[in-house]
């Protein structure tokens, strides 16, 4: 499952960015043109969205609406931060691994207090009430003609596809007065900026459960009595794996995870999370957690509850607490939940883990397609990921869960945050652990589903339609960071032509994990049953959003391995590696043939009472997108293997 930044949809797995710095993308400090706007103003770019065009336009926004918008604070030095960032997080660098704290990194980086003052009274002056202050930003509220005032721009109603938003007729500005304290404004269009689920967990609130038979290893059990699948009888979809066999198909050894803190964030809190994982622990030989080595850091309320489906979100955070705690069980884990889906709210999540350094590792499990994305709030995420990685901070984003996006939008792109060139996006695969915990294979995830024919002889329309699979692909906004270069092939960097030249961009994802819900994870949650009542219960999961904590906890144990010291932002690591025996190198048919397993679903996703269907999933079919060897756009470098935790011993 994976959580999509969105406007709701049902899913199926559940601007202007500057040259490159010292060869890393330094997205997120707006460039300062005045010929768009009267002399004496900084134009910030990318605060106009692509779909405000003349053709969309309806017209003036009236005058007497309301807007709420974020400025964020460029802060002292923000191309020194992208600069610094780098040289920390290259360990060809002299000054690699050399963090600092996080007040050091405020005291260096961050916005003066002068800079605050300046730009608070340039809000006000123009009408505008000013309704919360942060190290990051300064939110305002006002008319939109104090809006018009302040950022020298006219705000109109603009269609976008069946929805009419508002958005400025042209980029934004701040005071060349300022000298460049303004990073970017959010908030000026209107157009939804939310996180929302997929269907691969269904709502906690009503319970889901497998149906069998099933495999408790990958082939344990054949079905024998079903049609074949390729040419020979498939096996039965594992149980889900729990810690014991994630750990040995990893290479986990006997790392633990121990004096390292993994960040997760989502929306709100699950109310039972506590209850949920140690139950699940005590039922699957995970260690039992120790007093406030799992902890909760959460807003003081919660908004948009209804809108964003907040229970829908205690699936979200209890598999990512599961899993992170199964493959890493003696780490400490922070869950740092957002007030509700919005990426505003979002990011405060993450500017919270980032100003109290909280973790040394975050994993999320969250993103949206990347035509969403609009450069304000991608230069926002960037300067938040900048600033965690000169602390020794590293982010990983599940990579998607709609493969190359096609079906799902009808446009070939990736998702984002993990498009950023300051994240590790998080790619998936088909897991085939065998007897005695061995790893046997990975393939791609990508899933191709056929149901039982009536008779019970034939799988119709085989091998079926595409159901899921891991996002991947080339960036169209995200030009390619230094780390990718001589990796990945130039046919992925150019691929994509929306960027309007041959230039190299950015390509997701980097590493991958297991994703697909056919091989996928057992996880237990307090559910809702069709009675009402509520009780614990376990059930297979998958996703992108399973495969990011997977890395998250194999990341917190090769930080381990290296006497505790923290990776920080491990691109440029895990890039280092790249070629080696540390990496399963992932391709889609690993065993010389086409695969597939057979599932058995409860119709009500409850129990037999309305009947089963009965499917068979093929593995490796991800879209127009294939794992093959070397680099590529479903798993990146590969998975880990046994020694990619030891490699980081120094």
């Amino acid at each position: 499952m994976r959580s999509n930044r969105a406007a709701m949809r049902a899913g199926v797995s559940m601007a202007a960015t500057l040259p490159l710095l010292a060869g890393a993308l330094a997205l997120g400090i707006p460039a300062a043109h005045a010929s768009d706007h009267p002399a004496g103003r900084d134009t910030l770019q990318g605060t106009k969205p692509l779909w405000a065009t003349a053709g969309a336009d309806k017209g003036a926004t009236a005058n007497g609406s309301r807007v709420s918008a974020r400025v964020y604070l460029a802060g002292r030095d923000a191309a020194g931060l992208s600069a610094y960032a780098e040289a920390v997080s290259d360990p060809a660098s002299a000054s690699y691994g050399k963090y600092l704290g996080a007040r050091q990194a405020q005291a260096r980086f961050g916005a003066t207090r002068a800079q605050v003052a300046e730009v608070t009274a340039w809000l006000k002056s123009a009408g505008l009430t000013v309704t919360g202050t942060s190290t990051h930003y300064v939110s305002v509220t006002g008319e939109v003609a104090d809006a018009e005032k302040a950022f020298s721009t006219q705000l109109h109603n603009y269609a976008k596809g069946k929805q009419t938003y508002r958005a400025p007729s042209k980029a934004a500005s701040a005071p060349a007065a300022l000298n460049g304290a303004v990073l970017t404004v959010t908030g000026l269009d209107n157009a939804p900026h939310k996180a929302d689920h997929a269907d691969t967990l269904p709502p906690p609130d009503a319970v889901f459960r497998n149906a069998g038979p099933f495999s408790s290893y990958y082939g344990s059990k054949t079905a024998t009595t079903l049609p074949s699948a390729y040419g020979t009888k498939v096996p039965y979809a594992v149980k889900g794996y729990t810690g014991k066999q994630l750990r040995a198909a990893y290479g986990a050894g006997k790392a633990t995870g121990k004096g390292v803190t993994v960040a997760i964030t989502d929306a709100y809190a699950s109310p039972t999370i506590a209850a949920d994982a140690a139950t699940y622990a005590g039922r699957h030989g995970d260690a039992a957690y120790r007093g406030g080595q799992l902890r909760q850091v959460l807003p003081g309320q919660y908004t948009r509850t209804e809108e964003c489906g907040a229970a829908g979100w205690y699936g979200e955070e209890t598999l990512d607490v599961e899993a992170v705690h199964a493959v890493a069980p003696a780490s400490d884990i922070v869950y740092v939940g957002a007030s509700s889906c919005y990426d505003d709210d979002l990011l405060d999540s993450l500017g919270r883990i980032v100003d109290g350094r909280l973790a040394d590792i975050v994993s999320n499990s969250w993103g949206d397609i990347e035509a969403n994305q609009t450069p304000d709030l991608a230069a926002a995420y960037d300067q938040v990921f900048q600033l965690g990685a000169v602390e020794g901070i590293g982010f990983y984003f599940s990579s998607g869960d709609n493969g190359d996006e096609v079906a799902n939008t009808g446009t070939k792109q990736v998702d984002t945050p993990a498009n950023s060139a300051w994240v590790t996006a998080v790619g998936g695969t088909s897991l085939a652990v065998g007897k005695g915990d061995t790893y046997q294979w990975e393939t791609g995830w990508g899933t191709l589903k056929a149901g039982l024919s009536d008779d019970g002889k034939s799988w119709t329309d085989f091998p079926g339609a595409y159901t899921s699979g891991a996002g991947g692909g080339t960036s169209a906004t995200v030009k390619q960071p230094f780390y990718q270069r001589g990796v990945v092939p130039s046919s992925l960097a150019r691929a994509n032509t929306a960027s309007g030249s041959r230039q190299a961009m950015r390509t997701v994802p980097d590493i991958a994990a297991i994703a697909d819900p056919n091989t996928g994870f057992l996880v237990g949650q307090t559910q809702t049953f069709p009675d009402g009542t509520q009780s614990y219960d376990e059930y297979r999961i998958g996703g992108t959003s399973l495969a990011s904590p997977v890395v998250a906890g194999v990341q917190a144990l090769a930080q381990q391995a290296r006497g505790g010291h923290p990776i920080g932002f491990a691109n440029p690591a895990i890039y280092d590696r790249y070629g080696s025996k540390l990496y399963h190198d992932v391709t889609d048919r690993p065993t010389g043939r086409d695969l597939a397993v057979a599932r058995v679903d409860f119709v009500n996703a409850s129990d037999a009472s309305e009947g089963l269907l009965t499917s068979v999933r093929s593995l490796g079919k991800d879209s127009s997108l294939k794992a093959v060897r070397g680099y590529d756009a479903v798993t990146g470098v590969g998975s880990p293997a046994p020694g990619y935790v030891t490699s980081y011993r120094r």
